[in-house]
């Protein structure tokens, strides 16, 4: 082996090594920036019990997720299905539905409410977040443009803390009720994901961007028919 080899072999060495002592150190990062964000939202994670209990709850947030057409997806639909029970305990008044209509093919947030309005919940109960186009942007725009200051979250539990750090971080004050209600498909998938996600979502309340869109104020305290769009069917 020659001299020039040997040095080039050694230089390749070395950039590998700081190539893996970087990489380490990414991951360590990412994962205790993770378990920071549940930590710190692990406290206002509480039962349906608890939630029913709670006083002063200005609405209950139940989060966007995909729908085939008019129907929730079976993750979606459990999500709909503690919110609505919530609402019939007495946790809030009001139930706000936030998800994506960013697309007149593609429509979360009538899906939300049918959902509930068959369940007997009243069509003035429930506000839509057509621009609830992620965690971030549902929480800023409960509280900047539905004027709320006291929420109560619903989603599954690997993105309930994620869900709940954000609201706080925005100013909100937050609890999260868990609706796992079965095992869902992909579950290990979507619990790595989660990890880069809590990461995005901890410089985002860090630095606190506007979201997509704001718009007037619609207080929660109104009536929910305010966000119609369309005749409910």
């Amino acid at each position: 082996m020659t001299e020039k080899r040997r040095k080039t072999l050694k230089i390749l060495l070395k950039i590998f090594i700081v190539l893996v002592i970087l990489g380490v150190i990414g991951i360590c990062a990412a994962l205790g920036i993770s378990e920071y964000v549940k930590k710190s939202a692990s406290g206002r994670i509480i039962s349906p019990e608890a939630a029913a209990e709670l006083r002063d709850i200005d609405c209950i947030i139940v989060l966007g997720c995909r729908v085939n057409g008019e129907t929730p997806s079976p993750m979606l639909s459990d999500r709909l299905k503690r919110g609505v029970e919530l609402y019939k305990s007495g946790a809030a008044p009001k139930l706000l539905m936030s998800g994506d209509h960013g697309r007149v093919s593609y429509d979360e947030v009538n899906a939300m409410k049918s959902f509930a309005v068959d369940r007997g919940v009243p069509s003035e109960d429930v506000f839509m977040d057509h621009a609830g186009f992620s965690t971030y942007e549902t929480m800023y725009r409960a509280k900047e443009v539905f004027a709320a200051e006291k929420v109560l979250i619903v989603t599954q539990s690997y993105h309930l803390y994620r869900a709940v750090y954000i609201a706080e971080g925005l100013g909100l004050e937050a609890y999260g009720v868990s609706s796992d209600l079965q095992r869902y498909v992909n579950q290990t998938r979507m619990d790595l994901r989660e990890i880069l996600a809590r990461d995005k979502d901890f410089f985002y309340v860090l630095l606190k961007p506007e979201p997509t869109y704001l718009g007037d104020v619609i207080p929660i305290s109104g009536s929910g028919d305010l966000t119609n769009d369309k005749e409910l069917t």
